[in-house]
């Protein structure tokens, strides 16, 4: 039977990617052969997961505090990633925040600023670092999980709304300005049960608006971003794919 997420020999980098999504796309690479670079804010979680990767998994993994609001950050993360294994096949842009707010006026700027830097300005710099030198070498695939409020935005997170859309916007661009070695795609999740959600009422899943009412669990996200990530992608370019429970 032929294997069609087979990583095997491919270099995964998973921004946002030691809990929630992040980590079970980061298991999900290890798992299909990948060596996978985790990183966040937070760099002992991320080498906690890396741990357990190479050892439930065998491959390598590397753990790297990055805060994906700073260009300085990133720039770091980018060489310290092709420092230690030569290459990026794959890149996720899945960091990301939504904090919601009361009102347009009562917005800080701080805030309004923070939530478009690691939802926009991050994705931005980390797509042209790694899809440049994927462009000279071997090429490569660079997935944006964006989300389902880029097109559906709501008023208590319309910044958030805003930087999503602004990410779905450069995932097109940048589909264009590193085509035809690498390839750059959008995946717009809906709620899924992540640890955002433990803080989430049961009444909001009971009355979510979606064909299958109910919450994604991570590992549903996975499939598609193999599918993204693969040669049998290879006709797939600035595209988003909606993974949201068929919300209308």
């Amino acid at each position: 039977m032929k294997q069609y997420f087979d990583f095997s020999g491919k270099v995964a980098l998973v921004t946002g990617g030691s809990r929630g999504l992040g980590a079970a796309i980061s298991r999900a690479f290890a798992e299909q052969g990948a060596d996978v670079i985790i990183a966040s804010r937070n760099a002992e979680s991320c080498d906690q997961l890396a741990t357990e990767i190479e050892r439930e998994f065998g491959r390598r993994a590397l753990g790297v505090g990055a805060h994906m609001g700073r260009w300085d950050d990133i720039d770091r993360l980018v060489e310290t990633a092709y420092a230690a294994f030569g290459k990026v096949d794959v890149l996720v842009n899945n960091a990301g925040m939504s904090p919601l707010t009361d009102s347009s006026l009562e917005t800080p700027e701080a805030l309004f600023d923070k939530v478009v830097g690691v939802n926009f300005k991050g994705p931005f710099r980390m797509t042209a670092q790694v899809a440049s030198r994927m462009a000279q070498g071997d090429g490569g695939s660079i997935i944006n999980i964006s989300s389902i409020g880029a097109i559906r935005p709501q008023p208590e997170y319309a910044p958030y709304s805003g930087a999503k859309a602004a990410l779905n916007a450069i995932t097109v661009a940048h589909a264009f300005e590193y085509a035809p070695k690498v390839r750059v795609n959008g995946i717009l999740p809906g709620s899924f049960r992540t640890d955002i959600a433990k803080s989430w009422s049961p009444e909001k899943e009971a009355n979510i608006k979606s064909a299958i009412k109910r919450y994604g669990e991570p590992e549903e996200i996975v499939s598609t971003v193999m599918y993204l990530a693969s040669e049998y992608s290879s006709f797939t370019t600035g595209t988003l794919i909606g993974v949201d429970g068929g919300r209308p």
